[in-house]
Parts: C-alpha cells; structure tokens; sequence
C-alpha cells in the first residue's frame, strides 16, 4: 500500500504537469512550434526557376500612363479584344463603351483630399448591351463610337447585374499619338 506522502508528490506532481503552460511569444507557441533558424547568406542557395519559365515583356514605365486593367500590355489586337469581350460576355457580364475626349486615366485637379480623384467617370455611350449575346454587337458599337469620337479614349466594362458591380474595364480605344 503506498503512503500518504507518496500519493500527495504524486498528485502535485499532477497537477504541476498539467497547469503548465508553455511561454507564449508572438502567434506561436514555442513549446508547439519549435522555432529553427537556418541562416544562410550564401547567394547561390537561392530559389531559381531553372530558366524553363518564359515570361511576356511588360509595357515601358517610363513616360506611359497606367490607364486601366491591362493598360500595363501593348494595345490589344483585335482578336485579342474580341477574346476579352467573349471571356465577360461568358462569364454574364454586361457590356458597356464608355468615352473620355481630354483624359483617359485617373488624376487629381479639383482636390487634393486623400480618395478623391478627377477622371474616374466617364461619359457612357449608349446604354448598357443587355441582351448581347456576341463580341461582335459590342466590336460594332466600338466602331461607331470612334467614328463619332475620334481624338477620345473609349473602355469597354463589363457589370455584374446580379451583384451591381463592375468586374472588368479595359482600354479598347487610345486616340492617335497614345
């Protein structure tokens, strides 16, 4: 039969055991997460693709503006126009030109307050495409819009009805000299 005494170490012990906690510094618990660090300067242990990746040349910064979702790529060609329009017309999108005859990007000249820029709302050309079912409803409309328009940038948009958001906007249309 073992002894009071022993019995009584025993469940200190116990509950020593259990009450114990683990220091806690930042996110993690050391005790769980084991922290390693390998410090490594050496250059050549760096991560590499191996050169089996081909990357596409991005647009030149310098002295070009950033005028909308893809505007960082050359102008698109009008088989690449007419994917991005098929892609939002795909996905239920509804298409939309819209113009800009002085600016065709976003800037500050009325105010300076943080937010609020000048430029980000254009003049729409026609109504919205509900119903548009092809790239080429929205190709004619472009058309007709830089006939009327020339010397204006024009975008084309693509809404969401059902969340009442835009989803897409690109530049479908830079006037000449841009």
């Amino acid at each position: 039969m073992a002894s009071l005494a022993t019995t009584a170490s025993i469940n200190r012990l116990t509950l020593a055991h259990t009450s114990s906690v683990a220091p806690f510094t930042g996110l993690k618990s050391n005790a769980t997460f084991p922290v390693t660090r390998k410090i490594n300067n050496d250059i050549t242990s760096l991560p590499s693709n191996g050169g089996k990746v081909q990357c596409m040349q991005v647009w030149p910064t310098t002295g070009k503006k950033k005028f909308e979702t893809l505007s960082y790529l050359p102008s698109l060609s009008p088989e690449s126009l007419a994917n991005e329009i098929e892609y939002l017309i795909r996905k239920g999108w509804v298409p939309c030109l819209e113009f800009e005859l002085e600016h065709g990007f976003v800037y500050r000249e009325n105010h300076r307050s943080p937010g609020y820029y000048d430029g980000r709302y254009w003049t729409m050309w026609k109504l919205p495409m509900f119903g548009c079912t092809e790239a080429s409803q929205v190709l004619k409309e472009l058309e007709e819009a830089k006939k009327e328009y020339p010397n204006a940038f024009i975008r084309i948009i693509g809404f969401d009805n059902k969340r009442q958001v835009q989803c897409i906007s690109f530049i479908a249309y830079k006037p000449p000299g841009f």
